[in-house]
């Protein structure tokens, strides 16, 4: 069953956020290779188990808010369905060398993206 596998977190200031995460719940960050203005980052749960993980990146709207995405089989695929179930897709892209994803709307005007892990992707 898909499920929630990453959150992105736009950010003003990097480096204010990934200190107010880090000091407030203890997440971990790291620049991922080749990337030195966005972090990934760890979470755990109550109980100790791997939680969540997640993107901080500079905010790329004046609007962009927090977006969860949702682990697919198939971008492709799942737009399809988004679409014939009243959504809408807004943007569609690779990441290259780590999988595809898609930011898309629901019928209550809601974002959220869809992911598919691929490292083949280009």
């Amino acid at each position: 069953m898909p499920t929630i596998v990453h959150i992105d977190v736009p950010s003003d200031d990097l480096e204010r956020a990934r200190k107010f995460y880090s000091d407030l719940f203890g997440w971990k960050f790291e620049h991922p290779p080749g990337m030195t203005d966005y972090y990934l980052f760890e979470t755990k749960g109550l109980n100790g188990d791997d939680g969540l993980r997640g993107g901080l990146g500079m905010r790329g709207a004046p609007d962009q808010r927090m977006t969860a995405y949702i682990g697919v089989s198939s971008v492709d695929e799942y737009c399809e369905r988004i679409g014939n179930a009243g959504g809408k897709i807004l943007n569609k892209m690779p990441v290259p060398g780590w999988g595809y994803l898609a930011i898309c709307l629901d019928t209550e005007n809601n974002i959220f993206g869809i992911w598919e892990d691929n490292g083949n992707a280009k």
